[in-house]
């Protein structure tokens, strides 16, 4: 192959970024995650709490596996709503808890709803451990969020869990969310702060993450 050949090569790959198979995966994971669970109304988050967030993150498949032997349990997507529109996605991680799979269970699904903008800046900093620095409580499912309880209106985070089929409000305390710098760096470059990306700014989406906008939008 000639130099004129791989050079072409390398612009493409700079054009097209730096996401792999897992990655691209892992938004299409998630949007299918909220497409499931919004095609049953009766057993969806309450529409009234999914207007009024500030965020979602979605964590999909996170297996048996990483509640056994630790590390991180999983990775997902979070997008900030500004003014109607939901932002561009960034990587999150989702870090140990004192939270696990229901006996049997081989993987699980979840979807946290950010209900303020305390809320969705703490989840961006290095660091953040739930239930100490963030509030957190299972949020109510079905088509009435008067169903929510006091503890469930005045937490800063929502929390839901979908296990064999089963989607429910999960308390999932003691876990620790931070940005996947490097998961972030492959998809908006490195000198751009996930704290921008969700900020409401210039930054559009990128094509990759189309199936999980899509779904946000609940269309």
């Amino acid at each position: 192959m000639n130099n004129a050949a791989i050079a072409s090569i390398g612009l493409f790959l700079f054009l097209t970024g730096g996401l792999g198979s897992a990655q691209t995966k892992r938004i299409q994971d998630a949007a299918q995650v909220l497409k499931e669970i919004h095609a049953v109304p009766d057993k969806d988050i309450p529409q009234e709490l999914w207007d009024r967030a500030a965020c979602v993150m979605v964590v999909p498949s996170i297996k048996k596996a990483a509640f056994v032997f630790g590390g991180e349990y999983g990775k997902g997507l979070m997008s900030c709503r500004h003014a109607g529109e939901w932002s561009a996605p960034v990587f999150m991680d989702l870090g140990k808890g004192s939270w696990g799979l229901q006996v049997g269970a081989q993987s699980i699904d979840l979807v946290l709803l950010v209900m303020n903008e305390s809320g969705a800046q703490k989840l961006l900093r290095n660091k953040v451990s739930l239930g100490a620095e963030a509030s957190v409580a299972g949020g109510p499912v079905g088509r009435d969020a008067r169903a929510a309880t006091d503890a469930q209106l005045k937490a800063e985070i929502l929390s839901y869990s979908r296990t064999q089929g089963l989607f429910a409000g999960v308390n999932i305390s003691g876990g620790v969310i931070k940005p996947n710098v490097d998961d972030n760096i492959d998809l908006y470059g490195a000198n751009t702060a996930p704290a921008k990306v969700v900020g409401g700014g210039d930054i559009r989406p990128p094509a990759e993450a189309e199936p999980f906008m899509v779904a946000l939008r609940r269309k």
